[in-house]
């Protein structure tokens, strides 16, 4: 079954960049469309990027567009998000999730149709 670990978290200036990584050791990654959230202290948890299953359509949020970039590799069960030129505002801990139902029409901002969510890693941008 689907059991996810994210990676990469920590401290970063702004300006700086950062890759966090979310390791799956299910076998049917290459299955599931995935997404990145981000919950910042004292606010709602947030959609920040999506890729579907053959990672051939993104989509992300407008405050990280232009700046975030999202990508698999199913070959090794493992999501990524490549952060640029972050900013204080990116604060927070990241999710990585994934869509193991079947969805008629699947929407990829929306977090009730992510399933399987992984406990999160930090990302702090200072001033």
């Amino acid at each position: 079954q689907v059991q996810l670990v994210e990676s990469g978290g920590g401290l970063v200036q702004a300006g700086g960049s950062l890759r966090l990584s979310c390791a799956d050791s299910g076998r049917t990654f290459s299955t599931y469309s995935m997404g990145w959230f981000r919950q910042a202290l004292g606010k709602e948890r947030e959609f920040v990027a999506a890729i579907n299953w053959g990672g051939g359509r993104t989509y992300f949020s407008d405050s990280v567009k232009g700046r975030f970039t999202i990508s698999r590799d199913n070959a090794k069960n493992t999501l990524y998000l490549q952060m640029n030129s972050l900013k204080p505002e990116d604060t927070g801990v990241y999710y990585c999730a994934a869509a193991t139902r079947r969805w008629a029409e699947m929407v990829y901002t929306s977090e009730d149709h992510y399933d399987d969510w992984g406990q999160g890693t930090q990302v702090t941008v200072s001033s």
